[in-house]
């Protein structure tokens, strides 16, 4: 066991000293230009990881600068050409996937079994894109009146700004490079502070894949607002990705709007599972188990309030119950360790307050309900029965290892329920009548919906949500439209000169 222990402290050494700690400028890696820094900590245990250079404001825009000098050569390079780099990319990911995974499990927290899941869902999206990219189709036609020709391009948007979130360091910065790459644009990467190493990681495997210098910048740093404001008024950036929370993104979408910026937002989400009557329990609850505790409940998709028809709601809630108290908490190299840690105290805080405010409301904690003793940020996977419809915890991201469970009465009663919020990105159905679930689906206002599964995240489905969960789409052949414009050009009636007409 000691042996085993310290050739994973060797191994994490050796991974974090091979980690680029500059800024990605013109495909060169620098200090900041005020020579400032910031820590990156594991979440398992606080101590810090790496140290890496904070990027200022001048930085941004000297990113931007290489970004629009690239920006004309890129967009005439070949769709064939940019699919290759894409190929060759999602190659090399999963050639180093043991490294992408333990770099992720070590500043994000998650179990490595976590971790390479998200290796693969992450390069998928490289794999994707390569093959999207020699197929953004145009139109040739002939105007309904048949005297001219309609002729529309896609053309790539400019130079983006792409911030990611600090919950899937290497799937959300894929999910968004990849496009902007298939499309011919430039970028400016922004990944966050909590979890930028898979970042850094990922920018040098796309420059061993055979991108171009200035096509992808990474800058991260101790201060999102530093990159984004002065990014957000310079004329040459045309469009901004984010993911993350939806305050955040709201002002994001408002700083846009002065240069009427594209704007692709993938915000906070409020996912209702719902299991009906006649739902298969046993598979009602494995789903749950994965729409849950994925990313210890650290993701906009899980599954937040857990709607249970009263007739089954007390047996699905035991069956949940015990699934929940098999679970091992350990730090994610730990092989034995199914729920990491949260991403940092703050975090634990806030998932903390949520239960006890619904406990002191009437909620009683089946099991979990508390902090778990020792280092780092771990909270025992919890389940609240008898939450109050009004509670709290029903009207915000969890963002942790919690699940509320409220009964409904009816059909029409579940889709209030799952309607009453302001978010609307992913939910869950678990019912045997194919019937009910079309027509739940046709009522309940979210952008994704999942029949009998818990996991329904793919790089070939566009993924995003509606009301307060965002604007756009990210994957499917909708992902890569959101990195192009249309241009349309009228062409005269080519026959009209060689049949003498006007």
């Amino acid at each position: 066991m000691a042996a085993h222990a310290t050739l994973t402290i060797d191994q994490e050494a050796s991974l974090l000293a091979s980690v680029p700690t500059g800024l990605l400028i013109g495909g060169q890696w620098r200090e900041a230009s005020d020579g400032g820094t910031f820590d990156v900590h594991d979440p398992a245990t606080g101590e810090v990881l790496a140290t890496l250079a904070s990027a200022t404001n001048d930085d941004a825009v000297a990113a931007l600068d290489a970004a629009d000098a690239v920006q004309t050569s890129w967009a005439r390079t070949a769709p064939r050409v940019r699919a290759e780099i894409l190929r060759r990319a999602f190659d090399l990911v999963t050639e180093r996937a043991e490294d992408f995974a333990l770099l992720m499990t070590l500043e994000m927290g998650k179990p490595l079994a976590e971790a390479h899941g998200e290796v693969t869902y992450g390069a998928e999206f490289l794999r994707w894109f390569s093959e999207e990219a020699v197929r953004d189709y145009g139109r040739y036609l002939t105007t309904p009146e048949g005297k001219n020709k309609i002729l529309v391009q896609h053309k790539p948007v400019g130079p983006c700004l792409l911030i990611t979130p600090w919950n899937f360091p290497l799937a959300m910065a894929t999910r968004k490079v990849a496009p902007a790459v298939a499309a011919g644009c430039t970028m400016v990467l922004k990944p966050a502070k909590l979890t930028p190493l898979t970042a850094q990681y990922f920018a040098q495997t796309m420059l061993d894949a055979g991108l171009p210098a200035g096509v992808l910048n990474v800058v991260a740093s101790s201060s999102a607002s530093g990159i984004s404001g002065p990014l957000l008024k310079d004329s040459r950036l045309r469009k901004v990705s984010f993911t993350g929370s939806t305050p955040v993104g709201k002002r994001l979408i408002a700083d846009a709007a002065q240069n009427v910026l594209r704007t692709s937002m993938e915000l906070g989400g409020n996912a209702p599972f719902i299991v009906f009557e006649d739902a298969d329990l046993d598979a009602a609850v494995e789903g749950a188990m994965a729409a849950k505790m994925r990313n210890m409940g650290e993701a906009c998709t899980a599954a937040n309030r857990f709607l249970v028809h009263e007739s089954v709601a007390q047996e699905f809630t035991r069956k949940f119950a015990a699934a929940m108290r098999a679970l091992v908490t350990g730090r994610g190299t730990d092989p034995a360790a199914q729920v990491g840690p949260l991403i940092d105290a703050g975090a634990r805080a806030d998932v903390h307050a949520l239960v006890t405010a619904a406990v002191d409301a009437g909620a009683t904690a089946i099991t979990g309900g508390a902090p778990v003793d020792g280092p780092g940020y771990f909270y025992q996977p919890t389940i609240l029965s008898g939450v109050p419809n009004d509670a709290a915890i029903l009207g915000q991201e969890i963002f942790g290892p919690v699940a509320p469970v409220t009964t409904f009465a009816t059909e029409e009663h579940a889709i209030r329920l799952a309607n009453a919020s302001e978010y609307g990105l992913a939910s869950y159905l678990y019912s045997r009548d194919f019937n009910k679930l079309l027509r739940v689906a046709e009522q309940i206002e979210f952008g994704m919906v999942g029949f009998n599964a818990g996991v329904i995240s793919n790089a070939a489905a566009p993924f995003g949500g509606v009301k307060q969960s965002g604007l756009g789409r990210e994957g499917g052949s909708e992902g890569i439209a959101e990195y192009t414009t249309t241009q349309y050009i009228g062409i005269a009636d080519p026959y009209a000169a060689q049949e003498g007409r006007k």
